[in-house]
């Protein structure tokens, strides 16, 4: 599965740097809003030690790790959701992402211009709150409009139940909390709220852009925007942005491994927040290994194995006979599927599987 997020956050808090940061694709970043006029797509590989290790045993002839999709999504201002500074045109393109990564800028420096003249990472997080807010309430009024008639009618039941559900969103969004406030414990109702596409219901980790000084422990302005987080039940993650940029373009990896040292930082911002996207959205990696190809699929925490099977087709699902699983520490103590299999490693797994992080897996169908 394509995990996408978008980058959302006002002109000048470091979004298209942080961008270049995470993706081979280069956005331009210059001192000045909407500088980002059109969406940048960018694909990021996710780093994960167990996909190298599994390489350095089978010695395929191809390598595919799992990729992120980042979208970095020109800046928001006041009156977006009324389709101000090009609002609509990000909104829209905001509506299609799996997960919103909020940029909010916590550093001084007199030399990058912020476009409401000082910096206050709370008060962009309300602006951005509230314009992602204003639009979602404008999408249910529209669609309270158009299904209030069928649920009072009494004969559908359906539009009545998501009637209710609309005005549950109603409510919530005009005590100006996000549509994610809404708990729905029904797998019906999930389905239905899903139709929504609501900008607010979308998972959020918040990104605090700071100097480098700060990139290990933080400052002020992170430690105000935690505790204004704290109910939300949103990540947090600290990067510099710009240090990070200056890693991602060098081209030897000692050299980016010294760099991050040099800084205090064990490990790359780029691989944190893969990381914490995947925390966010539940998402898990299962590995396919053989001598063509060792690959590394995204799934979500709570799959089955037929529904796991059907990430790498579709037919794999229909017809499911059953699934040979290697546990990942298995494959590198043994370290080949072959002495898995003559030592008992190799578990024979039916339709009620839930596949786990880490897992080998080797899928038997009926095509």
């Amino acid at each position: 599965m394509a995990l996408q997020c978008g980058i959302v956050g006002l002109p000048n808090v470091g979004k298209s740097t942080l961008f270049n940061c995470l993706s081979n694709a280069r956005a331009q970043a210059a001192n000045f809003p909407f500088c980002t006029i059109e969406p940048n797509t960018g694909v990021i590989t996710v780093p994960d030690e167990r996909l190298t290790a599994l390489t350095g045993l089978v010695k395929p002839r191809r390598v595919v790790p799992a990729t992120v999709e980042i979208v970095d999504i020109a800046g928001l201002v006041r009156g977006a959701s009324r389709g101000e500074g090009l609002g609509n045109q990000f909104l829209a393109t905001i509506r299609e992402t799996d997960a919103i990564l909020h940029v909010l800028r916590c550093f001084d420096d007199g030399n990058v211009v912020h476009v409401d003249g000082s910096v206050d990472p709370l008060r962009d997080k309300e602006i951005i709150d509230v314009e992602l807010q204003l639009k979602d309430l404008e999408t249910v009024e529209s669609r309270i409009g158009k299904v209030q008639k069928q649920a009072h009618s009494g004969g559908d039941k359906v539009a009545r139940r998501f009637y209710d559900i609309l005005m549950r969103y109603k409510t919530t969004l005009e005590q100006g909390l996000p549509a994610r406030a809404v708990k729905l414990d029904n797998a019906e109702d999930r389905k239905l709220a899903r139709e929504l596409f609501l900008l607010t219901a979308k998972p959020v980790l918040y990104i605090c852009n700071v100097d480098e000084a700060s990139a290990v422990t933080g400052n002020r302005y992170v430690e105000r925007l935690r505790e204004a987080i704290e109910a939300e039940g949103a990540g947090l993650l600290i990067v510099a942005a710009k240090t990070e940029a200056e890693i991602a373009e060098l081209d030897d990896y000692a050299e980016r491994q010294l760099f991050l040292r040099e800084a205090g930082l064990p490990e790359s911002g780029v691989a944190r927040l893969i990381r914490a996207a995947y925390s966010l959205l539940d998402l898990e990696t299962y590995f396919t290994a053989g001598e063509p190809e060792v690959r590394a699929w995204t799934f979500r925490r709570g799959t089955r194995a037929p529904q796991a099977a059907g990430i790498i087709h579709s037919d794999f699902e229909k017809g499911f006979i059953r699934a040979e699983v290697i546990k990942y520490h298995d494959y590198l103590s043994f370290g080949s599927e072959a002495a898995c299999r003559e030592n008992g490693r190799i578990a024979i797994e039916g339709k009620e599987y839930i596949v786990q992080d880490g897992d080998i897996m080797h899928f038997r169908f009926n095509s």
